[in-house]
């Protein structure tokens, strides 16, 4: 072990020994980089680390070694020592190690080692916010007089560079994004950021802001590259961390009048690629970076350097360039109460100011473009799309529109629009690939339309006339550009690059990316939608007839292409998603086409009929095979099940109160457009048709799997989602036809498992639009009759045995569970009685087949998944006799698992099938687990007539006896699958919370089991687990003690300690725990997050063993030897458990108090705990 150096002490270090340190560093370091002996390597430097105040022997190595990476780790060493001692420093000391850190700093700022003056400066900046709540004002201005002279360049360039550098670790170290871990409550980081906000934030962006000032003329007056440059990128860098601080103090104000400003982010939640940061730092910066010209002057230094560099290109990309543009860009999100209540005059004028300097980057676009192709940077380029994406985020479209009007003769959404058609010109002639520059300014661009366009409800803004044509020249070239792509695609061969354009992906398939681009299309279409809507009618009408002229003659590959492209960007122009609700007409529909009155002359109309006409020709063979190609009709039934949750059947159309005659025009144009697909016009029609594809594709097109989801899950689903279409449905013939054939057919068993679960989950649900609730549930009686049937005939054969064995028998078992499982999931109140009745008459099947099956994994796991499914659906239904029923039901099956499961993993397997056997039991667990908490769910919600007082099964006897029979199989190997160790730990803490009483009457085994899995989960990498099993020990000890006070038993002997098989006596579950955590809290590494949640479960276990937490208090106080830190410790203890009034109530309040006492204990002793 290394000899250790104190900083303190009787006389002075001894030269050699810090010589030998030195050495021994030095030594170590080099034989880690050679790879030669690291392990011994790293226990020298880790010794160094770990010794006690070697503060001395870091400050020689700095100081002497010549040696960088000796020097880094000395500084890494003396940050380690610091922030673990802290509590046992001096004032002075403290002091001493931040004035020695600076001054290193200060006095090798010249040296060619960065990454030591990084990391010492570093680490000056976590020792001043270690300190920070405990430095005098006084102190903190005695640390910063030196930094500010330091960056007045009074000391020169390198030193001034180094102060910026300073600075920007100290904003770093200050901020909660990027904050170094101390071993402290999260609210000592906040109480820092915003003490540090409050007083010297703007004071730094101002020393930033003259440090840059001050080198501006050496930099334009040079030809070459001077060392000032450096000192501004720095003071840029800096000052753009600043704006992107986490404002929070003093930020709000009261505007008055009409602004045309937004006063922060845009209300919409559009999901965007290149998302800006808003900057709203309140009213006090208002002189600093509005009043001052500070924009001006950083506008005119990048156009000055600009010009004088203009012939070197690398010029663009140098860190002083970058710097600047990020600068300028983030001035652009600048927004909120900072400016004046002037009607945005004063916003207004920012931002034309700075986008009289950023047009120069990126006007005019094909020039700009053109020089990007002959080998210019493309940075300045993107830069300019980010600023007028930024620009638009605080803004609306008129007023942005307005801001290049006085500075060039066409509006901003003109430009944007020439320079977006510019990008994508780009695209299409130079074929680009994802990561190319066209293709990241094309994305940043559409955001920036998404970002203007879509307003605070999710609609579509308003544009000025200018705006309105130049989206509609963007969205034809758009439209165009994406039928030349996938006309192109169509001819590639498969071997050839990877698609092109992302439309060409298969639906499935569809991420996010994908969507986000479709939306954006669609925004920029409604906002000319006058124009969107017939151009696309005449694109479909153009592709349908080049399909009937050249039917057998011409190949008709590349027009399916574009009939593909043109259903994916039809269907989000005319209808949104969603998001589980049923989307409105969008309001730029419902507010066009005003002169419209008959219903079939209805532009959208006419488009939709189109395409439905047009697709209600694959119901005809001979078209279906020449024409609608399995990826063609993915297109189809995506855009009829986007399309009819939007306008089929629409239950929209309803007379309001209209007050003028504008009003009037739209409501009777929107009439118009719904009416056509209602009741009483072409609704039932169009329906019919829609069932008809359906059945014809689930049929027709064998082995396309992504089809036949997109028919069952979509499509299909999405027609019983609203009651009054699932009355028109059960009054079909096909929709009837589908019924039969799926209930008493085998047509359907050629579709997956997923599908057949889809398909009986959507015709149960039609099932609601049946007359009255016995015709509903006859409805689903006779849908599911013959299924159950067959089931309980199969389980009553004799030769059961060998026949289930059968392959045949194995799918139609599987396919029919699979229904099973899909009826049970659509349980809803007015089919309940007859999936109750379906889910009874298979219990006894069910656990047959379990037992016949019991060496057939997948349908073990399929037979528990449909219990699960049906006990989630009828739990808060079932009245006391039948919950009785399903428990006793629920027990059998439980224990009939466990019968055949208990073991089954052996470690003799090879690890191949060790693994599978794993996997095998965790869905099977994590069903069970699912299946327990269905049961708790029952006390929750419940929707049985029984009264409270009605006798009836306990459920949490249920659980309790599940929970003997699932924990033993649940070994700690499994808890490592991440859900199933949450499904685990979230049920178990429900059940300590809800119902400990019962958990109290476990076995002395399986409780031991419990108690072993919440160690496991204290120390959880996962904090929602940890967080979870937090709460579970506060439930057990706040039942404890409420039942000890009330002169109960509580939790008996697993809380006093019990003997195991050896007779050896085992602590309580109490004092087990609360000495873990004290641990934990005291001496490990946790998120800072967790600190709440472990004082809240301490707080109980305090109260609960409190000769036990005596006792443990006194090692405490014992273990420190010196007499200050004995008395320290003492007084924090006592201040734990007593300050801020705190009581032996286990109340809100008193969580609270002991929280906030929590807090100040660990700041006040952790530190020099750990080093003990």
């Amino acid at each position: 072990m290394m000899q250790q150096q104190q900083q303190t002490g009787d006389g002075i270090p001894d030269l050699a020994q810090l010589q030998s340190t030195m050495h021994a560093i030095e030594l170590a370091c080099s034989s880690i980089q050679m790879h030669i002996n690291p392990a011994a390597a790293e226990a020298t430097i880790l010794s160094l680390n770990q010794s006690p105040q070697p503060y001395k022997a870091c400050q020689f190595i700095l100081e002497n070694s010549q040696m960088g990476m000796a020097k880094f780790q000395a500084a890494s060493a003396i940050r380690d020592a610091a922030i673990r001692e802290w509590s046992l420093l001096t004032s002075d000391d403290k002091r001493s190690l931040i004035s020695f850190c600076l001054c290193y700093v200060m006095q090798h700022a010249g040296s060619p080692e960065g990454y030591v003056l990084a990391k010492v400066s570093s680490v000056a900046a976590q020792l001043m916010k270690r300190g920070w709540i405990d430095f005098t004002a006084a102190e903190k201005e005695t640390f910063f007089y030196q930094i500010n002279q330091a960056i007045l360049g009074i000391h020169g360039v390198d030193v001034q560079f180094s102060g910026v550098n300073f600075l920007e670790s100290l904003v770093s170290e200050f901020s909660p994004s990027t904050s170094t871990a101390m071993g402290l409550p999260r609210e000592f980081h906040e109480q820092c950021r915003m003490l540090l906000e409050k007083d010297y934030v703007k004071t730094f962006y101002c020393w930033a802001q003259n440090a840059a000032a001050s080198v501006t003329r050496r930099i334009t007056d040079s030809n070459t590259e001077v060392p000032e440059v450096k000192v501004c990128t720095a003071a840029l860098r800096l000052m753009l961390q600043i704006l992107n601080w986490d404002f929070r103090y003093n930020t709000t104000g009261t505007k008055g009048g009409r602004n045309a400003f937004l006063p922060g982010v845009r209300g919409h939640s559009s999901p965007k690629k290149s998302d800006c940061t808003i900057v709203q730092p309140g009213p006090a910066w208002r002189d600093v970076l509005i009043s001052s010209g500070h924009v001006g002057w950083l506008l005119g230094l990048y156009a000055t350097l600009r010009e004088k560099f203009s012939r070197g290109g690398y010029w663009l990309d140098c860190p002083l360039a970058v710097s600047a543009r990020k600068l300028i860009i983030q001035f652009c999100s600048l927004t909120g109460t900072i400016f004046l209540s002037d009607d945005g005059q004063m916003q207004e004028h920012h931002l034309l100011q700075l986008l009289s300097g950023i047009i120069q980057w990126i006007d005019p676009p094909d020039a700009v473009s053109q020089a990007i192709e002959d080998g210019k940077s493309e940075s300045e380029l993107l830069d300019g799309c980010r600023a007028l994406l930024s620009i638009a985020t605080v803004t609306n479209p008129i007023v942005l529109d307005n801001l290049l009007k006085s500075i060039r003769p066409f509006g901003t959404l003109a430009f944007l629009s020439t320079l977006m058609c510019q990008v994508i010109k780009v695209l299409l002639t130079k074929n680009c690939e994802e990561g190319t520059w066209s293709w990241e300014a094309r994305d940043i661009l559409l955001d920036t339309w998404t970002t203007l366009l879509v307003d605070s409800t999710g609609g579509t803004e308003l544009l000025p006339p200018e705006g309105i044509n130049a989206a509609a020249s963007l969205f034809a070239l758009i439209v165009d550009s994406e039928l030349r792509v996938a006309s192109t695609s169509a001819m590639r061969d498969d071997d050839d690059d990877d698609d092109l354009y992302y439309l060409q992906a298969s639906i499935t398939g569809m991420g996010k990316a994908m969507d986000e681009r479709l939306n954006s299309y669609a925004f920029i279409a409604r906002a000319a939608i006058d124009v969107a809507i017939p151009l696309l009618t005449r694109l479909f009408s153009e592709r349908f007839a080049a399909l009937h002229q050249g039917r057998g003659i011409v190949d008709p590959t590349p027009t399916l292409e574009e009939l593909y492209s043109l259903l994916l960007i039809t269907g989000h122009v005319l209808a949104d998603e969603g998001e589980g609700e049923t989307p409105l007409v969008p309001n730029t529909i419902q507010t066009h086409f005003l002169d419209t009155v008959e219903a079939d002359k209805h532009p959208v109309v006419v488009l939709s009929i189109s395409i439905i006409n047009f697709a209600q020709q694959s119901l005809g063979p001979e078209m279906r095979a020449s024409v609608f190609s399995p990826r063609l009709m993915e297109a189809v039934i995506w855009f009829l099940a986007r399309w009819s949750r939007t306008y089929l059947l629409s239950e929209e159309i309803r007379d309001s109160t209209l007050n003028s005659g504008y009003q009037q025009q739209q409501q009777h144009s929107r009439k118009a457009l719904l009416s056509f697909f209602g009741e009483t016009y072409q609704g039932k029609f169009v329906l019919d048709i829609i069932v008809r594809i359906s059945v014809t594709t689930l049929l027709s097109y064998p082995g396309e799997k992504d089809l036949q989801e997109l028919t069952c899950s979509k499509l299909l689903h999405a027609l019983v989602r609203r009651k009054n279409i699932c009355g028109q449905l059960v009054q079909l013939d096909s929709w009837r036809e589908l019924a039969n054939a799926f209930a008493n057919e085998q047509t359907f068993f050629v579709l997956n498992s997923s599908n057949q679960r889809s398909l009986a989950q959507t015709l149960v649900l039609s099932a609601s639009g049946m007359g009255n609730l016995g015709a509903s549930n006859q409805y689903v009686r006779n849908l599911m009759g013959h299924m159950t049937k067959y089931l309980v005939e199969l389980s009553n054969k004799r030769d059961l045995k060998n026949v289930a064995q059968q392959p045949d028998v194995i799918l139609q078992v599987s396919c029919l569970l699979e229904r099973l499982r899909g009826a049970a999931s659509a349980s809803e109140p007015r089919t309940q009685r007859a999936l109750y009745e379906m889910g009874l008459s298979v219990m006894n099947p069910i656990l047959v087949l379990l037992e016949v099956y019991k060496h057939e994994s997948a349908v073990v796991y399929l037979l528990l998944k449909f219990v699960v499914d049906l006990v989630d659906g009828q739990i808060s239904y079932l009245e006391s006799q039948e919950t009785a029923v399903f428990v006793d039901f629920c027990m059998r099956l439980l224990q009939l698992y466990s019968s055949h499961n208990i073991g089954k993993i052996s470690l003799s397997l090879s690890s191949s099938l060790l693994s599978e056997a794993k996997t095998e039991q965790y869905k099977d667990l994590r069903a069970l687990l699912q299946l327990l908490s269905s049961l708790c769910s029952k006390d929750l919600v419940d929707f049985s007539s029984d009264s409270v007082e009605t006798p009836g099964t306990n459920i949490s006897e249920v659980v309790y006896f599940g929970l003997h029979i699932v924990t033993p199989l649940i070994s700690l190997e499994l808890l490592k699958y991440p859900k199933l160790c949450h499904d685990y730990f979230s049920l178990l803490s429900h059940l300590l919370e809800v119902y400990p009483e019962t958990v109290a009457q476990l076995n002395n085994e399986a409780f031991g089991h419990v108690l072993g899995t919440l160690d496991f989960g204290l120390r959880h990498q996962d904090t929602e687990v940890v967080n979870m099993c937090l709460s579970a020990l506060k439930a057990l000890a706040s039942y404890h003690y409420k039942e000890t006070g009330a002169g109960k038993t509580g939790l008996g002997s697993h809380a006093s300690g019990v003997e195991d098989s050896s007779g050896n006596m085992q602590e309580g579950i109490l004092s087990r725990f609360l000495q873990l955590l004290m641990q934990l809290l005291l001496f490990e590494d946790y998120s800072p997050d967790l600190v709440g949640p472990a004082a809240d479960a301490l707080f109980p276990l305090i109260l609960c063993e409190q000769v036990l937490y005596q006792k443990l208090a006194n090692e405490l106080i014992e273990r420190q030897t010196n007499p200050t830190l004995r008395s320290r410790m003492a007084s924090a203890l006592q201040s734990l458990t007593s300050a801020n009034q705190l009581s032996s109530t286990l109340d809100r309040m008193n969580y609270q108090r002991f929280r906030k006492n929590m807090n100040n204990f660990l700041i006040e002793v952790r530190g020099f705990l750990r080093t003990i």
